[in-house]
């Protein structure tokens, strides 16, 4: 039986809203080299830019804003620099590192031969396990998801993953919450 919120009724996630430097850009990438569908455009009052819905799957969209104005990105601060598996992939707090897209394990080796093909870096492939490193050598059956990772036209780190099991099983949560002062370099 499937969990189910009882104080609040989601159901996935409405649209996700990020920044670009260029929304042509942007459009290109997103319709062209994953073939999401453009489904909303809006310009937004006064020429202060531009709010436009792509659809991502499973009824949720991902948008993108452009801002005349927008400063740029700073990798390692707003998004990661590069990709995990290939280099340095933190982040600063309040940003996001990154968009995890629910792919069919079945096509998830097609998919990558696919980016790789229309000219997309991607990382390697990550087997995520519950082992020290936390990523496999092999796979193997306790690895929960695969993945690999690229990025769009401004950097922001995206991946392709599929879930190999169903999580919430027992032993899935059983690490204490770290706090802001476990931070390096923070002050009480």
């Amino acid at each position: 039986m499937e969990w189910r919120n009882e104080e609040f009724d989601f159901g996935g996630v409405n649209h996700l809203a990020l920044v670009c430097s260029d929304m042509k850009r942007t459009v290109e990438f997103y319709t062209q080299a994953l073939g999401m569908r453009l489904i909303k455009t809006i310009n937004l009052p006064g020429g202060s830019g531009q709010h436009f819905f792509f659809d991502m799957g499973g009824g949720n969209a991902l948008a993108f804003f452009w801002f005349p104005d927008a400063p740029d990105g700073v990798p390692g601060v707003s998004a990661p620099v590069t990709l995990p598996g290939i280099g340095e992939w933190t982040s600063a707090v309040g940003s996001m590192n990154h968009i995890a897209f629910n792919v069919p394990e079945e096509r998830f080796l097609e998919y990558r031969a696919k980016l790789k093909a229309k000219g997309v870096r991607v990382s390697p492939i990550l087997d995520h396990d519950d082992s020290e490193l936390g990523v496999a050598r092999e796979l193997h059956p306790g690895v929960f998801v695969r993945s690999f990772y690229f990025q769009d036209p401004d950097g922001i780190v995206l991946e392709f993953a599929c879930w190999r099991r169903a999580m919430g099983q027992p032993g899935d949560v059983r690490h204490e919450p770290k706090t802001a002062a476990d931070r390096t370099g923070v002050r009480a």
